[in-house]
C-alpha cells in the first residue's frame, strides 16, 4: 500500500511530545479506537528495541493481530516503528512520527504508514478500502494525540507486559 501521511500541530515543546511518543506503552492511550488489547514485548516500553502486540479492529479481519517496535529513535526529530501483521504475520508495516518545530513551542508532528504486503491475496485485501479506513483511524488517533499533550491528561491504562 502506498504510503498514508497524517499531520498535526501539537501546542507543546518537540522534546516532550517526543518523551511522550518513544514510550510505546503510551500508544494505547491514543490509538485505543482501533488498536486493542495491547500488550508490551518486553519490561522496558522506552525506546529503541521497545515495541508492543496488539489486534486491529478491521471490520472482517480473520487475522487481527499485529506488533511493532522502534527501530530507530533520534531525539528529538524521529521514531521509526517496524512490525508485521495479518495472515502468518506476512504483511509487513512501518511506520515514522517525524517531529518538526513550529514556532514557539509548538512541535508539528507526522506519521507516515505503509504496508508492503506478503502475497496476492493480502494486496487484494488491501486493496478494498484499507488506505481510507487507515488514513481515518489515524488522523483521529493525531488528534486524540494533540488533546492529551495539549491538556496534559492521560485517557486510558497503559499497554502493559503479557503474563506468561
Amino acid at each position: 500500500m502506498d504510503p498514508v501521511s497524517i499531520s498535526v500541530t501539537i501546542a507543546r515543546p518537540r522534546e516532550d511530545v517526543f518523551e511522550y511518543l518513544a514510550d510505546v506503552a503510551n500508544h494505547a492511550e491514543f490509538c485505543d479506537h482501533f488498536l486493542v488489547d495491547w500488550r508490551l514485548t518486553r519490561e522496558d516500553s522506552y525506546g529503541r528495541g521497545a515495541g508492543a502486540r496488539f489486534r486491529v479492529q478491521v471490520p472482517m479481519n480473520r487475522f487481527p493481530w499485529a506488533d511493532v517496535t522502534f527501530t530507530e529513535v533520534e531525539r528529538p526529530r524521529l521514531i521509526v516503528e517496524k512490525g508485521r501483521t495479518g495472515k502468518y504475520n506476512r504483511i509487513r508495516t512501518l511506520g515514522t512520527y517525524e517531529l518538526e518545530p513550529v514556532g514557539a513551542g509548538s512541535t508539528r508532528v507526522t506519521f507516515t504508514f505503509e504496508t508492503d504486503p506478503g502475497n496476492l491475496a493480502d494486496r487484494i485485501g488491501e486493496s478494498l478500502g484499507a488506505r481510507g479506513w487507515l488514513k481515518r483511524k489515524n488522523t483521529r488517533a493525531l488528534r486524540r494525540l494533540r488533546t492529551i499533550l495539549e491538556e496534559d491528561r492521560s485517557r486510558g491504562a497503559r499497554a502493559t507486559v503479557a503474563a506468561g
